[in-house]
């Protein structure tokens, strides 16, 4: 079922360590900006990448990341990162993170979470929660 897309979007200026020699945003850097985003998403939900639910903690490893790049950031640019529910699943989730320098766009990312429970260092798959659920729905661009 398709929904209106909603974004969610934070600002920030990319920082000296963030760069390479040529002042150039290292790629690694990409994908903890989507990961910066993302826990920023989670906290605008009142939620966290670490959920305590009924004395079991739930939490969201990584399956797949990629970033697709088609212009650099640099040492002081003021970017803007644009997360999307891409795709929610019984067990997944899935978020597409723009990079925008002004108006051109810098990246694609997207990555792939699988809800699970978190025990004795085990991670052991689950759906995600009914209340969980609710809060994420409204930013689904398409679920199953």
């Amino acid at each position: 079922m398709s929904r209106p897309e909603h974004v969610f979007s934070i600002r920030r200026m990319v920082s000296f360590a963030e760069t390479d020699m040529a002042g150039v945003m290292h790629f690694s850097n990409y994908f903890r900006l989507m990961e910066e985003v993302e826990h920023a998403f989670w906290r605008s939900i009142n939620e966290s990448v670490v959920r305590i639910e009924h004395d079991q903690t739930i939490s969201w490893p990584r399956v797949s990341t990629h970033c697709d790049f088609s212009s650099p950031a640099r040492f002081e640019d003021e970017i803007r990162l644009e997360l999307r529910v891409a795709r929610l699943g019984q067990k997944s989730i899935t978020f597409e993170v723009d990079f925008y320098r002004d108006l051109e766009q810098l990246a694609r990312g997207r990555m792939t979470a699988v809800c699970c429970h978190m025990q004795h260092g085990r991670f052991d798959t689950t759906e995600i929660p009914g209340a969980l659920r609710a809060k994420l729905e409204p930013y689904a661009l398409a679920d199953d």
